[in-house]
């Protein structure tokens, strides 16, 4: 076979010349985009509806040489699993040289929900660009289970889990919120310095899942009992002060506690009355789901200045002691100087009795990954260490975390 014979065949298979009028055209490119903050993978491929599907994922990460569940990082370009067809101004199935009418009626579909969304910006008839989802010339049958944020989860009934509605939408307008508990239900509004900002706050684990166990005498600890009630004490100081603070995680049986051993229990919900799933990624997933959601909602209403706390209470080994630390999403400055305002609060609070040693670092977390707010995740102190005990298991001890993290949330919005 001659060297022109070998370059004509060559064309045929991969420009798709085919008989009569009917021209095969082989995708031009993958479509790629830009990571905004707030896009982990997850979060990303399910916005261009490709979530369903294990071989979206795997080709994702082929594609972009990255390890699975690898942080995105802000401002760089990713290659997504969409095939870019140039459209032959005919139809779908010539274009990309299939008889199947189901799977060119769905792509068509496809196509134009993107348009609609406005996450495509022309339509496919218009730019002669059509998307086609890896998965549908793939692994057509969804494989894969995960809670999709469709529209931000209705506010409950007044007086039904109402904690961390706006300081203006209470409960018969008298500033009553149950789900601090009898006790610290009314909540007076003491100033105004922080109206107009968003706060979610998200206290560790719960639900199916205690997260870290710690023993005390004859007592369990369970870390979400305790990052709850720090939670719920720095959800209510915001509230006082004009903010709007979700309590992400809620108990309307528990509320504000006095005692030193809390209960533990599994009957947390997420806010929307949404029952917590057993499985953990999905559990995660719907947290952030619905902070995603709130977070679009008040975007649209105007709201600029929207933050997150995540709390917890880690676990190491008994003999380790550790202060309160911070987190923050790998290559996010915003998170990073909100964690360094936080810190700087600790340590003049600290400086009252000792010397202050908790940390500042990225790391890859789903609620840090996942998310749109800008966020911190804490952690309170080492829930086996007996010195740190002490710290979540007095009240008194609760009542100041909070009020210290509460005003290094002030210092930070300044």
């Amino acid at each position: 076979m001659n060297r022109g014979l070998i370059i004509i065949c060559w064309l045929m298979i991969f420009t798709g010349i085919a008989k009569g009028d009917d021209v095969k055209i082989v995708f031009d490119k993958y479509y790629e985009v830009t990571a905004e903050k707030g896009d982990g993978i997850y979060s990303l491929l399910r916005k261009y509806e490709l979530d369903g599907f294990s071989c979206n994922f795997n080709q994702f990460y082929e594609l972009n040489n990255l390890k699975k569940n690898a942080p995105l990082f802000i401002g760089k370009k990713y290659t997504l699993p969409i095939l870019v067809y140039r459209f032959n101004g005919k139809t779908i199935r010539s274009t990309i040289g299939v008889d199947n009418w189901d799977l060119a009626v769905r792509i068509q579909d496809y196509n134009n929900r993107m348009f609609e969304a406005k996450i495509k910006p022309s339509a496919f008839r218009s730019d002669m660009e059509l998307w086609v989802p890896f998965h549908e010339l793939n692994c057509p049958d969804a494989d894969l289970k995960i809670p999709k944020p469709d529209e931000p989860p209705a506010e409950p009934e007044s007086g039904e889990l109402t904690a961390a509605m706006t300081t203006m939408n209470t409960t018969s307008g008298k500033r009553n919120f149950p789900i601090f508990g009898p006790k610290y239900a009314y909540t007076p509004l003491t100033s105004t310095k922080l109206k107009g900002k968003v706060f979610y706050i998200v206290a560790g684990h719960g639900g199916p899942d205690p997260g870290a166990i710690g023993k005390k005498g004859k007592y369990r600890l369970c870390e979400d009992e305790y990052a709850y009630d720090v939670a719920l004490r720095l959800c209510r100081n915001l509230i006082a002060h004009g903010a709007t603070a979700y309590m992400i995680n809620r108990d309307i049986n528990d509320g504000i506690r006095s005692e030193k051993y809390l209960e533990c229990d599994d009957d947390e919900v997420l806010w929307g009355n949404i029952e917590m799933v057993a499985s953990q990624r999905e559990r995660l997933f719907q947290r952030s789901n619905v902070i995603n959601a709130l977070w679009e909602s008040n975007k649209k209403k105007g709201v600029t200045d929207q933050k997150m706390i995540v709390i917890h209470v880690d676990s190491r080994t008994q003999g380790k002691q550790i202060d309160l630390f911070f987190y923050y999403k790998p290559g996010d400055e915003k998170g990073k100087e909100f964690a360094a305002h936080m810190q700087k609060t600790m340590k003049q609070k600290y400086a009252q009795y000792r010397d202050y040693h908790g940390t500042i670092s990225s790391r890859s977390l789903h609620m840090l990954r996942e998310t749109k707010p800008t966020s911190i995740y804490i952690e309170l102190g080492n829930i086996r260490n007996s010195r740190d005990q002490q710290r979540i298991l007095l009240e008194s001890n609760r009542r100041a975390l909070a009020n210290w993290l509460f005003e290094g949330l002030v210092n930070s919005a300044k």
